[in-house]
């Protein structure tokens, strides 16, 4: 099951400038895992030391919010994901 993940931008110098990455999952906390694997840097930025979203991190499928499900919500062959980042500043 291919499911592709748009990388925000901020995030791109984790996966070597690459905009997208293919993965395969039935639930987005399955392909971030996979695209932790692809690019271990990626942990840091997305979970905390226990394995849950980063209070800044958003996860959109298909351009909905994941929320209030996040990585449980299920995905389907030729989903797309979207990780977005809260960023403050003045």
């Amino acid at each position: 099951m291919s499911v592709r993940i748009n990388i925000h931008q901020t995030l791109r110098h984790l996966t070597n400038g690459q905009a997208m990455a293919e993965v395969n999952g039935t639930t987005v906390g399955e392909c971030l895992n996979e695209l932790v694997q692809q690019f271990p840097g990626m942990e840091t930025r997305l979970f905390d030391k226990k394995g849950k979203l980063l209070n800044y991190v958003d996860i959109y499928v298909n351009l909905q919010s994941s929320y209030p499900e996040e990585l449980a919500k299920p995905v389907k062959d030729g989903d797309e994901l979207s990780i977005t980042l809260m960023i403050a500043g003045g």
